[in-house]
């Protein structure tokens, strides 16, 4: 592969081995290095420090680094200021809310998994504003980065015509493999919940608001004991700094509207469950706080009545009395396709493709064994948003085995691989045209390697 697959894949190299490995300038200039300025790049200069940390932090990942690392590096680091000095020049910018939100989520998910605040700043001996100052760099950097590179192939869309060809020139045997993949609609409701479990877990919520506002009980202590939100209980329900639009609506509501952190909320209903609330910290526009979530429990006997009016529905649908389209529309409570007969969508390709492993196992199991066309038994299965049980019964609307990529069945796959590689190829001829009209002084020592690009040196 050219160059442009191997530069994003070091540049994810890098900003991920920022997060985990405690090393910086200043440890290795203490640690002996001398410090000194080994290339230029339009106005920007890397240092000799820098490609020290970054080969150090690669050997902490264990992360192999094609060729000499103080020649490859380097590379690396020249290649992605030219973009940056593009972005520049284009007025191309990260959105501060966007990379404020990235950093929000790694450092609540280190301090998570290193234990606290404290202990991440021991690890990375540093403080946490400086900590994060540092993401911020790192993630705008990657954020403007993605960006230049996405608007200089914005222009590539390959025609049906383009597509054809590509795949013809292609040897057979090295079209990808494509996994089995099945299409698969679902018709789901929750069994109702009785008006007295409702009310058992409103009251315990009053019970918990009555404990923390006279002072008998922490709310963190609260939250790690009783929330069903697991995550967010392992940090005594902290939520960390959030915007608004990243909130359910009615939760949003009432956590905007806090202002005293010592007050507990209202009770909050969501489609996950009941909360309370409890402001930390207000900081613009968003915010911190904590909460704990319960959720009505759903009886035995709720559930047999639910799967036996699935059953019901699944008959009727086996003896063409209705569509399962038409069931979906008037029996199904997941709004995510009702109105798309059913139709599943793979949240990490965006189509209606699946392969086994990216469904929910309880749905993975049940259209295992089954035919185009055929309908599952009803089952109990967890939502996967909302965390709680759910009824359904699924149906299977296309299987295909595992194959040699094809234009019938694959056609988008291979629009792919072609968009990437004319997309490689045109950032593979991007930087040599950048090479020549950006200065660039390289210090001698540092001269005596074989680049990918051999137009640093002019």
């Amino acid at each position: 592969m050219r160059h442009y697959s191997k530069y994003s894949t070091w540049l994810g190299l890098t900003v991920l081995s920022f997060f985990f490995f405690p090393y910086s300038t200043a440890h290795a200039q203490s640690a002996g290095v001398i410090d000194e300025v080994i290339w230029v790049v339009g106005d920007e200069a890397i240092l000799r420090s820098e490609v020290e940390e970054e080969r150090l932090r690669a050997q902490y990942e264990g992360t192999p680094i094609p060729g000499d690392p103080y020649c490859y590096i380097p590379e690396q680091m020249a290649i992605q200021k030219l973009f940056l000095h593009q972005a520049s020049l284009d007025s191309v910018e990260a959105n501060e809310s966007s990379v404020s939100h990235q950093v929000d989520m790694r450092l609540n998910y280190y301090i998570n998994q290193i234990g606290s605040k404290e202990k991440m700043e021991e690890y990375f001996r540093k403080t946490s504003s400086e900590i994060r100052e540092e993401m911020m760099t790192t993630v705008r950097n990657q954020m403007i980065i993605q960006q230049m590179q996405a608007k200089l192939t914005e222009g590539i869309k390959p025609t049906p015509a383009d597509i054809r060809r590509y795949y013809n020139t292609l040897p057979l045997d090295s079209l990808p493999l494509m996994p089995a993949q099945v299409e698969v609609q679902i018709l789901s409701f929750e069994p109702p919940v009785p008006v007295e479990e409702t009310e058992r877990v409103k009251q315990r919520l009053r019970e918990f608001t009555e404990r923390v506002q006279s002072g008998s009980t922490d709310f963190s202590m609260l939250a790690r004991l009783y929330s069903e939100d697991t995550e967010s209980a392992k940090r005594g329900g902290e939520l960390g700094f959030v915007g608004k639009g990243q909130l359910v609506p009615e939760f949003a509501e009432v956590a905007f509207n806090l202002n005293d952190p010592k007050r507990v909320s209202r009770i909050v209903q969501t489609e996950y469950g009941y909360h309370i609330i409890q402001l930390i910290e207000k900081k613009g526009e968003r915010i911190n706080c904590r909460h704990i979530l319960l959720r009505p429990r759903i009886s035995a006997t709720d559930k047999v009545n639910a799967l036996q009016r699935l059953d019901s529905i699944r008959q009727l649908v086996a003896s063409d009395s209705i569509q399962f389209e038409q069931a979906v529309v008037m029996f199904s409570q997941d709004k995510n396709t009702v109105m798309n007969g059913g139709l599943m969508l793979n949240p990490n390709t965006n189509s209606s493709r699946f392969e086994y492993q990216d469904l929910a196992p309880e749905i993975a199991k049940q259209i295992y064994a089954l035919n185009e066309g055929d309908v599952s038994r009803p089952f109990v299965m967890m939502d996967p948003l909302k965390n709680r049980e759910v009824c359904a019964i699924v149906r299977v609307k296309k299987k295909t085995d595992v194959h040699r990529a094809n234009l019938t069945d694959d056609f988008q796959a291979v629009k792919a691989m072609l968009e990437a590689k004319m997309s490689e190829d045109f950032i593979h001829d991007w930087i040599i045209k950048k090479q020549k009209t950006t200065y660039i002084r390289i210090s001698p020592e540092w001269q005596g390697c074989e680049f990918e690009y051999p137009g640093w040196i002019h």
